[in-house]
C-alpha cells in the first residue's frame, strides 16, 4: 500500500483547472520514491549494509529502503530543508539548496568517513536524486565552502546547462564525479537513482558521486571561461593541478558497482500521457528532455499551440501538448523573482495573447520552482479577462524576470509543499 508522501495539490473550481491539476497529480504519483524504490532493492549481504544518499528525494528513498529491508542496516542521507521524513535506522540531515552550506558540508564529511574501511562482504546502497550536487559537498583541498558557494551562485545565474555546471562542481569537490565509489571500494555498491536530468545521464544526476566521469578538468576550465565565472585563485590553481581529475570509465573502483534507475522524467511523462488518453484527450508528447531559455521555449510552444488550435474543429477532442525537461533562466542585470516554470508559463501566456481555447500548467516535480515556495503555476483563458482589472502587465514583468509576481497577483500559483521526489519539470498545454 503506497504511503502518503505528504504533498498536496488542491484543484481550483474550474473544469479546466481540475483537468490540469488531475494530470499533475498523476505525474507526482508516478515518481513517488515510496512506490518506485522497493522493487530495486538488492539481496542483503554477508557483512554490513550501509545506506548513504543525497538529494531532494533522499529522505523518502531512505524511508522506502527501511520499510522494505530485512536485516540490520545503518546510514546517513542528506536532503533539502523541509524535505525530511521520520526514519528509524538511517539518519536524515536537512541542508541548504541550491547553494551548499555548513549543514550539508558537515554531514557530507561524515558521509565520507562512513564510506571508508568497508570490506568485500559489505554492501553500500547509495540513493541519489536531484539536488545532491549542492547537498553532498566537500570542497577540494585549499577551497573554502564560501568560495564554493560563490561559484555555485555564479553558475546558477549564468544560464549554463546542468551538465556544464556539474562538470565544474565535480572538479572542485572531493565527493563528486565517482569519488565516493573510490572510497567505498572494495564493498559492493548499488546506486539507486531518481533522475532529474535530460537523458538520465548518471554522471550528471547529483554530479555522479558513484559513477565514472567522462568530463575533464580542462573542460571545467573552458566552461569557467565561456560563462565568465570569477574563480578564486585557489580554485583555479586546483583545476590547473592534475590531482583535480576524477575517476574515469574502466577504473577498477567501479568493478563491483551497479546502477538502477527508480524513476525518470520519461516515466512521468508517459504516465501523464496514458492518463490523458484515458480521459479522451489527444496527446502530443514532445518528450522529457527539452532544454533552452525558459521564456523562449514558452514562446515557441505558444506558436505551436496557436497553429494547432487554428487547425482544429469544434468537434475535435481536447489536445494535450505534453513535455518535460529542464529549461534555464538567464538573469541579465536584474533581480528576478520566480523559477524556470513560472518564467516558461508567463512566456507562453504572453505569446498566446489571451487565446480563448488554450490553457497551461508548469511545475517542478520537487515542489519548489526557483527560490520561492511554489511548485509552479497555471492559467486558463478566463484569466485574460481578469488581468485588465488587476492591472498586471505580463510582458513587463516577464522582461524583468518577475514571473512569480505575475502569478501571485493573478492567484494562480501552485503550492504543493515538498514532494520529496524530483524528476524535473512538467509542462501541460491544453487546447480545448
Amino acid at each position: 500500500m503506497p504511503v502518503d508522501p505528504g504533498w498536496r495539490l488542491d484543484p481550483p473550481d474550474s473544469k479546466i483547472g481540475q483537468q490540469l491539476f488531475r494530470l499533475a497529480g498523476v505525474a507526482l504519483r508516478a515518481c513517488d520514491p515510496l512506490n518506485c524504490v522497493p522493487p530495486l532493492l538488492p539481496e542483503p549481504p554477508k557483512g554490513r549494509t550501509l545506506v548513504l544518499g543525497a538529494g531532494k528525494a533522499a529522505a523518502a528513498m531512505a524511508k522506502a529502503v527501511e520499510a522494505n529491508w530485512t536485516g540490520p542496516l545503518s546510514g546517513l542521507v542528506i536532503t533539502r530543508f523541509g524535505h525530511g521524513v521520520a526514519t528509524d535506522k538511517i539518519e536524515v540531515v536537512e541542508a541548504g539548496h541550491p547553494v551548499p552550506e555548513a549543514n550539508g558540508q558537515t554531514a557530507s564529511r561524515r558521509m565520507l568517513e562512513l564510506a571508508q574501511g568497508l570490506t568485500e562482504d559489505d554492501l553500500v546502497i547509495f540513493l541519489v536524486s536531484g539536488g545532491a550536487s549542492s547537498l553532498f559537498e566537500v570542497p577540494a583541498d585549499g577551497i573554502s565552502l564560501e568560495q564554493i558557494r560563490d561559484v555555485n551562485r555564479q553558475l546558477l545565474a549564468s544560464g549554463a546547462p546542468i551538465a556544464e555546471m556539474n562538470c565544474v562542481r565535480k572538479h572542485l569537490s572531493q565527493s563528486k564525479g565517482g569519488q565516493l565509489a573510490k572510497l567505498v571500494h572494495p564493498a559492493r555498491l548499488v546506486t539507486i537513482g531518481i533522475s532529474d536530468v535530460p537523458g538520465d545521464d548518471w554522471s550528471t544526476i547529483g554530479s555522479g558521486p558513484t559513477v565514472p566521469d567522462d568530463s575533464t578538468r580542462e573542460m571545467a576550465l573552458d566552461i569557467v571561461e565561456h560563462y565568465r565565472i570569477d574563480l578564486p585563485q585557489t580554485a583555479r590553481a586546483w583545476l590547473d593541478n592534475p590531482r583535480s581529475e576524477t575517476p574515469k570509465p574502466g577504473d577498477p573502483v567501479f568493478d563491483r558497482s551497479q546502477t538502477l534507475m527508480a524513476a525518470r522524467p520519461a516515466d512521468m511523462i508517459a504516465a501523464v500521457a496514458r492518463a490523458a488518453q484515458a480521459e479522451g484527450m489527444e496527446v502530443l508528447n514532445l518528450g522529457a528532455d527539452i532544454e533552452g531559455e525558459a521564456r523562449e521555449i514558452g514562446a515557441a510552444m505558444a506558436a505551436m499551440a496557436l497553429n494547432l488550435a487554428a487547425a482544429r474543429s469544434a468537434k475535435s477532442n481536447p489536445l494535450l501538448i505534453l513535455s518535460g525537461g529542464e529549461t534555464t533562466v538567464t538573469l541579465a542585470n536584474t533581480n528576478g523573482r520566480g523559477g524556470r516554470n513560472t518564467e516558461f508559463l508567463l512566456g507562453l501566456h504572453v505569446a498566446l495573447g489571451g487565446h480563448p481555447r488554450i490553457s497551461g500548467l508548469a511545475l517542478d516535480t520537487d515542489g519548489i520552482d526557483g527560490s520561492e515556495d511554489n511548485a509552479g503555476a497555471w492559467f486558463e483563458p478566463a484569466l485574460a479577462d481578469r488581468i485588465g482589472t488587476l492591472g498586471v502587465d505580463g510582458e513587463a514583468l516577464l522582461d524583468r524576470h518577475l514571473s512569480h509576481d505575475f502569478f501571485a497577483r493573478t492567484g494562480t500559483l501552485i503550492v504543493t509543499g515538498p514532494t520529496r521526489t524530483n524528476v524535473n519539470d512538467l509542462r501541460l498545454i491544453l487546447v480545448d
